[in-house]
């Protein structure tokens, strides 16, 4: 049983604390503010840029961000494009290689494989920590197509996904389900030797987070995924031959 001196200082410790709380969180919302502002400015000076609905909202050295309304949604579809330095079926293997995404793709640490057939389609579960909204979770059924590039030749890769929450595991306690996410990733083959990488992805990230928020939070994330890519498949694994 506490004394009246420990009473007192146990409050003013809680008090503090809760203050530095809010504190953090006024400077939180306020950096992702001032994002969301730099953002919309980049896509007013970028207005007249616009192909098949698609703006260009930033561009980030050689990779280029793009946005576009859904029909019926307040929540913009995104999409990066950019090279990557090595070939196709490198990205693709690294793309495939969802074992490995808790090592060095952005906020998962949590990956799991639920059904596979063949090459061409798969189902899969991650679960997401990203910082200051909680863990957030999912599961997708993956298609993997492939075609002859005309240009070049060679062959490329495009993986689309799209939410299959009833394939995988129930809702955790604590973390949030996401219910809608779809996207895809193209890779195409240039005349180089290297990749031309578009990602493209619609997702309401769970809820939770305010729509201005969280449009400027999936275009400024796509920067951090073709980092993590880049620096993945420079490792010799991805760049083997076939037999």
């Amino acid at each position: 049983m506490r004394t009246p001196v420990e009473s007192m200082v146990a409050k003013r410790l809680d008090s503090c604390l809760a203050r530095r709380l809010m504190i953090l969180r006024l400077r939180i919302l306020s950096s992702l503010l001032f994002g969301f502002f730099l953002v919309s400015i980049q896509s007013l000076t970028a207005a007249a840029d616009v192909i098949d609905g698609w703006t260009v909202v930033n561009r980030d050295g050689d990779l280029t961000i793009y946005s576009r309304p859904r029909k019926g949604s307040s929540i913009m579809e995104v999409k990066g494009v950019g090279p990557i330095n090595a070939p196709p079926i490198a990205v693709k293997r690294v793309i495939d290689d969802t074992a490995e995404y808790p090592k060095f793709m952005p906020y998962v640490v949590e990956t799991k494989t639920i059904s596979r057939v063949g090459d061409t389609q798969r189902v899969g579960y991650q679960r997401l920590s990203p910082p200051f909204v909680g863990e957030r979770d999912y599961t997708v059924k993956i298609r993997c197509e492939t075609k002859l590039c005309p240009t070049t030749g060679g062959t490329i890769y495009c993986n689309r996904w799209e939410s299959a929450n009833d394939l995988g595991p129930a809702e955790k306690r604590g973390v949030t389900r996401v219910k809608i996410t779809e996207g895809s990733w193209l890779l195409e083959p240039t005349t180089d030797g290297k990749t031309r990488a578009t990602y493209t992805v619609y997702s309401d990230s769970g809820g939770g987070i305010p729509t201005m928020i969280l449009n400027a939070a999936n275009k400024t994330a796509i920067p951090k995924l073709f980092a993590a890519i880049r620096k993945q498949v420079t490792l010799a694994k991805y760049s083997r031959k076939d037999p």
